[in-house]
């Protein structure tokens, strides 16, 4: 098992294809100003020794050194074993509604993207607890099973849309049905699901699955995300709005948070509703509401001596920087006795 540590760097990748498409452009201008001092013939005997190859093979060299520094700040990091460790905590499932409503804008930056804020702000705020991730909107589809993998879990809500499930509408009573299969039964820990919507329900069951989640120890917080003013739902193309949802009258639609369902899926399985207009007062009533709550010891598997692998590619790096040095641009003269192409017997014509 490996983890990259700092995997901002690895943006610094994107500069390679940079260095070739410059030294490509170096290389046409140098063709171009030598055409106009001499003739290409001529140009052979007065730089008989110039390779053709070597300052691609030192263009090669120079990539792979810089892509090897880049790789070492990144520093790759490799779990040496396998072990148990024994954690105290609560199991956490975290639903968010990824329906098209989650698009409208009445709170920054949207609703989708303010509630990947939030899930982010609660993770971070953990400690020992083990979390997954369920999104919902016609039908529930699970994005991460129970695990302590917090990094896992940000890489996989970074990921969600509006577009990754193609069933429209909000199937709240669905996204609860799937967590009651996350939770595993063989370790009784205790239970918690929050549901991150705009409130909005098109299947009408929520109170029957709420209650079976009361019936499987499971507490759902509800957080509300959005205004009851609302607001139209924008439709974007390449990031920017070309229009906004229209019902069959043409009418723009509005939509609005609704808290009734949310409260009162909160209310059957003994949670509360928490208004998520606001991060830090999310977060704190999420502390306070998990500090309530016992902690359950439960095994998890873990790599552990995780070694740094850094040096590796900082000293490959090295190496090839001083081979790009000493490999100069001339040919080299055995290749030149070899005469691959023939040269002397041109010569001598």
């Amino acid at each position: 098992m490996f983890i990259l540590e700092e995997k901002i760097y690895l943006w610094f990748l994107l500069l390679l294809p940079v260095v070739v498409l410059l030294y490509l452009i170096l290389r046409i201008w140098q063709r171009r100003a030598r055409s106009r001092f001499a003739k290409p013939e001529l140009l052979k005997y007065l730089s008989p020794n110039r390779s053709r190859l070597k300052p691609f093979i030192k263009l090669t060299i120079l990539i792979l050194a810089l892509g090897s520094i880049i790789i070492g700040l990144v520093n790759p990091k490799i779990g040496s074993e396998l072990e148990t460790v024994k954690r105290e905590g609560v199991d956490i499932v975290f639903a968010i509604d990824v329906s098209k409503s989650m698009e409208a804008e009445d709170i920054a930056p949207n609703r989708l993207e303010k509630s990947k804020q939030l899930v982010r702000q609660i993770i971070g705020n953990l400690g020992s607890d083990r979390v997954g991730i369920i999104a919902y909107a016609g039908s529930a589809f699970p994005q991460l099973p129970i695990t302590t993998d917090y990094g896992s879990a940000r890489m996989f809500l970074q990921g969600l849309n509006t577009n990754m499930i193609s069933s429209q509408g909000t199937a709240i009573g669905g996204a609860i049905e799937l967590a009651t299969g996350f939770f595993d039964e063989d370790q009784q820990t205790n239970r918690v699901m929050f549901i991150l919507s705009d409130g909005e329900d098109h299947e009408g069951n929520v109170e029957d699955m709420a209650k079976q989640a009361a019936a499987a120890r499971i507490k759902i917080f509800t957080i509300g995300v959005g205004t009851t003013k609302g607001g139209p739902i924008p439709i974007k193309r390449n990031g920017v709005v070309q229009n906004y949802k229209k019902d069959r009258q043409g009418e723009t639609v509005i939509t609005k948070l609704e808290t009734a369902s949310l409260k009162e899926i909160a209310k059957t399985t003994n949670g509360a509703y928490i208004d998520g207009k606001v991060t830090s007062n999310v977060t704190e009533k999420v502390q306070e509401a998990l500090q309530n709550i016992e902690k359950t010891e439960f095994e998890a598997k873990q790599f552990a001596d995780y070694e740094s692998q850094f040096q590796w590619f900082v000293g490959l790096a090295v190496f090839l920087l001083l081979l790009d040095i000493l490999l100069l641009e001339r040919k080299t003269s055995w290749i030149r006795k070899l005469n691959l192409f023939n040269e002397k017997r041109k010569t001598e014509e």
